[in-house]
C-alpha cells in the first residue's frame, strides 16, 4: 500500500497501481467529477498516472484557474491538430503549445491543396466541436524513440520523424491518444477526456506563415491561432477586450489624430508629426522637472562608439546580434577573446547608454563625497530587432530612453532605490496608472559571484519594503531567473484602462559593469573602491510609453498632454473676428489652441474635432460675440456649457497646466 498525503494533512493508503483519479473517487463523487489533473510531489500529472510510491497529492479542479486554463489550452491545440488531419488527410503536424490567451498549431497542408487560410477556420472549428462532444478519452502511453521514428516515417510525418530522431537515444517518450484513432507525441499532462473542454469556449482567430523550427531556411508552415477559455463567459469577455483594444490601437488613433506614421524607408523608426511631437516634448519637459527635483544631472553621449568598448562592457558577447555595427560584418568572437586585429576600426550604434555614462563618471577623480552621482540622459538607442517583432510604437529599432545611472557607495544603495521607488510611484499616479512591482532574480547565465547576487537582490528587496510597496496591493512578486546578465532588477508593470499590463520602469543594482569598465572613487580610507551602478528608467522609452498612453486613454489624453487643447469654431462668419479674439486670449494664457473658421455646419466641425480627440471645443456665434461668452463642448460630455470668456479661459488654463514634480 502507498501512503498518499493530502493538503489537509490526512493520509490515505492506496494499493499499488492506484491513480490520483482513484483517490478523488475514494473521497467522493463530486470531487471525482470536478478533478481534471493532479500535482504529485509538486509535479502536474494526469489523473490516470499511477503512483510509483508514497506521495504528496493535490487534486486540480476548474477552480484552480491558472492550471486549468493551461491544461485546457494545451488540449484545444491537440484537438485543433486532430480536426485538421481529419478534414484533410495528409496534413503534417509539428508543434502546438498553449499561449498566454490561447493556443496555436503549426501544420503543413497536403500537396493536393493550397496552404490553409481564414476561409478554412469555420470548418475546423466545427470539427473541433465534434471531437469535444465525442468526449474522447485522452490516454498516455510510453513509447521508445525508435517506435516513434518508425511510426512518423511510415505515415509521412517528416517533421515529427525529424523531431523524434533528435531526442536522446534510449529515452522512453510519451504519446497521448485521443480515443483509439489519433495520437500525438507530447509530454503532457492532459485533461481526462476531450469532453472536459467547453465546446463554446474557444475561437480560431487567424492564420499566419511560420517556418519549421523558426528558421527561414526551413519549410514554410501555416500557424493556426486560437483563443481558448474555461467557459463561454470568459471567451466573450476576452473577445470584448480584443474589440476594445482594436478601437484603442495606437497605430489607428495615431493616424486619425495625425500624430506619427511608419513607413518602409525607415522600417522600425518613427516619423513624428508636429502634433505627435508636442506629446513627446511635453513628456520630456515633465520628466526634466522630475529629475531636476530629484537631483539628477543631464548629459548627452555619442551615438556611435568603438566596438572594443562594447566588448569590454560584456554587451558584445551577450548582445551582438541586436547591435548595428559599422561596417556591418564583424567576425564572431568569444566574449573574452580579442575582438579584431589592431588595424581594424569597428564601431557600433549604441543599444543602451550605460557604458557611455561610465566613461563620463571616469572623467576626473571622484571622491566618496561626490556620491551619489545621478547621471540622466534622454538617450537615443538602436537595436536590430527582428522584422517580425516590430510593432508600431511598442517595438521599434530606434528609440529614446528616459535613462539614468546612479553611481553610489554600498551604504547608499537602499536609500537611492527607495527614493526611486517613491519617484516612480508619483509619476505613474500622475498618469492614472495602477501598477505591480516584480523582483527579477539571477538568470542561469550571468556575470558576478553568488555573494554579489545575494547582496544585490537583498538590497532591492529591502528598498521596496522600506518604500511600503512590497504588499499585495502592489502585486509584489519575485521572478526567479528573469534578471539581466549583470544585475537583478525591479520591474514596474502598469495596468491600463482595459486591464492589460505593460512592463515599463526598471531599476537594476549592478556591480559588474563598474568592475569591467574600471570605474572607481576614492573612499574615506584613501583607497580606490568600486561604486555600485543603479540603472533606472521610468517611461522605459518615449515611443512605447506614448503608445501605451494613447491606448490607455483611447486617444483622449489628459488636457496637458493633448497636442491641441482647444479649438474655437464658428457657427457663422459674422463671429470670425470674435473667434480670433478668443483664440489670441487663450494663446496668451498658455493654451494650445486652433481656430476653425471654415464655412461648414457646426455639427460637421464637432464630429471632426471629436475624432481628433480635441479636449475642448469652444463654439461661438453672433450671440456669443455680443455677450462675450463661449459655448464649451468638452470631449465625452453629453451637454455643452455656456460660460463667460474669462471663466472659460481660467478653466482651460487650469486643465492645460502640466504636473510639476519639483519640490
Amino acid at each position: 500500500m502507498f501512503k498518499i498525503s493530502l493538503p489537509d494533512g490526512t493520509v490515505r493508503e492506496m494499493p499499488q497501481g492506484s491513480t490520483p483519479g482513484d483517490v478523488a473517487a475514494a473521497i467522493g463523487p463530486g470531487l471525482a467529477k470536478a478533478a481534471i489533473a493532479a500535482r504529485v510531489d509538486g509535479e502536474l500529472v494526469d489523473l490516470t498516472r499511477p503512483f510509483t510510491g508514497d506521495a504528496a497529492l493535490a487534486l486540480v479542479t476548474g477552480r484552480d484557474e491558472e492550471e486549468a486554463l493551461e491544461l485546457a489550452r494545451h488540449d484545444f491545440a491537440h484537438v485543433l491538430a486532430e480536426a485538421v488531419q481529419a478534414l484533410w488527410p495528409g496534413t503534417q503536424i509539428t508543434f502546438g503549445p498553449a499561449t498566454d490567451d490561447g493556443f496555436y498549431y503549426d501544420v503543413m497542408a497536403p500537396a493536393s491543396r493550397e496552404p490553409f487560410g481564414m476561409d478554412d477556420l469555420p470548418a475546423i472549428e466545427e470539427k473541433m466541436r465534434e471531437i469535444i462532444k465525442a468526449d474522447k478519452p485522452l490516454r498516455r502511453e510510453v513509447w521508445s524513440r525508435q517506435q516513434l521514428i518508425d511510426k512518423w516515417t511510415a505515415e509521412g510525418e517528416t517533421f515529427k520523424a525529424q523531431w523524434a530522431a533528435e531526442l536522446p537515444e534510449g529515452e522512453d517518450l510519451t504519446v497521448y491518444w485521443s480515443g483509439d484513432d489519433w495520437l500525438d507525441m507530447c509530454r503532457g499532462p492532459h485533461l481526462p477526456s476531450t469532453g472536459k473542454l467547453d465546446p463554446q469556449a474557444f475561437k480560431l482567430m487567424r492564420v499566419a506563415g511560420a517556418y519549421w523550427r523558426g528558421d527561414q531556411k526551413n519549410a514554410q508552415l501555416t500557424r493556426i491561432y486560437g483563443t481558448g477559455w474555461l467557459n463561454k463567459k470568459q471567451l466573450n469577455a476576452h473577445l470584448t477586450r480584443l474589440e476594445e483594444a482594436a478601437k484603442r490601437d495606437h497605430r489607428k488613433l495615431g493616424g486619425e489624430m495625425d500624430l506619427f506614421h511608419l513607413q518602409a524607408e525607415a522600417h522600425g523608426s518613427v516619423f513624428w508629426h508636429p502634433k505627435g511631437y508636442v506629446i513627446w516634448r511635453e513628456l520630456e519637459a515633465y520628466m526634466r522637472r522630475a529629475i531636476d527635483g530629484a537631483g539628477y544631472k543631464e548629459v548627452k553621449t555619442p551615438q556611435v562608439m568603438d566596438a572594443r568598448q562594447w566588448e569590454q562592457s560584456g554587451h558584445w558577447g551577450k548582445y551582438r546580434e541586436n547591435m548595428f555595427v559599422i561596417p556591418d560584418e564583424v567576425p564572431n568572437v568569444a566574449d573574452e577573446g580579442p575582438l579584431v586585429s589592431n588595424d581594424a576600426d569597428w564601431m557600433a550604434l549604441k543599444p543602451m547608454n550605460c557604458p557611455a555614462h561610465v566613461l563620463i563618471f571616469r572623467q576626473g577623480i571622484k571622491s566618496y563625497r561626490d556620491l551619489p552621482l545621478r547621471i540622466y540622459e534622454n538617450g537615443c538607442c538602436h537595436r536590430n530587432e527582428p522584422h517580425g517583432a516590430l510593432h508600431g510604437l511598442m517595438r521599434v529599432r530606434q528609440f529614446t530612453q528616459d535613462d539614468a545611472h546612479i553611481f553610489c557607495r554600498e551604504d547608499q544603495i537602499v536609500a537611492e532605490v527607495q527614493a526611486f521607488c517613491e519617484l516612480a510611484d508619483r509619476i505613474y499616479k500622475d498618469f492614472g496608472f495602477t501598477y505591480s512591482i516584480k523582483l527579477a532574480l539571477r538568470p542561469e547565465k550571468r556575470f558576478g559571484s553568488e555573494e554579489m547576487w545575494d547582496k544585490a537582490e537583498a538590497e532591492l528587496r529591502d528598498a521596496v519594503v522600506r518604500a511600503g510597496l512590497a504588499t499585495e496591493e502592489y502585486g509584489w512578486e519575485e521572478l526567479p531567473g528573469e534578471g539581466a546578465f549583470y544585475a537583478p532588477k525591479l520591474e514596474w508593470h502598469l495596468t491600463d484602462a482595459i486591464g492589460r499590463t505593460w512592463q515599463v520602469g526598471t531599476i537594476q543594482s549592478d556591480r559588474v559593469l563598474p568592475e569591467r569598465l574600471d570605474a572607481s572613487y576614492i573612499a574615506e580610507d584613501g583607497e580606490k573602491h568600486r561604486p555600485v551602478m543603479l540603472h533606472r528608467a521610468i517611461f522605459g522609452s518615449y515611443e512605447r510609453f506614448i503608445g501605451i498612453l494613447i491606448e490607455h486613454f483611447a486617444g483622449k489624453l489628459p488636457v496637458w498632454l493633448a497636442p491641441v487643447q482647444a479649438v474655437v469654431a464658428t457657427i457663422v462668419s459674422d463671429a470670425d473676428d470674435y473667434a480670433r479674439e478668443v483664440t489670441e486670449r487663450l494663446k496668451a494664457a498658455g493654451v494650445r489652441v486652433e481656430t476653425d473658421l471654415r464655412n461648414e455646419k457646426i455639427n460637421y466641425k464637432v464630429r471632426e474635432h471629436s475624432l481628433k480627440k480635441v479636449p475642448h471645443l469652444l463654439v461661438v456665434g453672433k450671440r456669443e460675440a455680443e455677450e462675450q461668452t463661449v459655448a464649451v463642448r468638452t470631449l465625452g460630455a453629453e451637454h455643452q456649457k455656456v460660460m463667460s470668456l474669462d471663466d472659460a479661459i481660467a478653466m482651460l488654463k487650469g486643465d492645460a497646466t502640466a504636473p510639476d514634480l519639483r519640490p
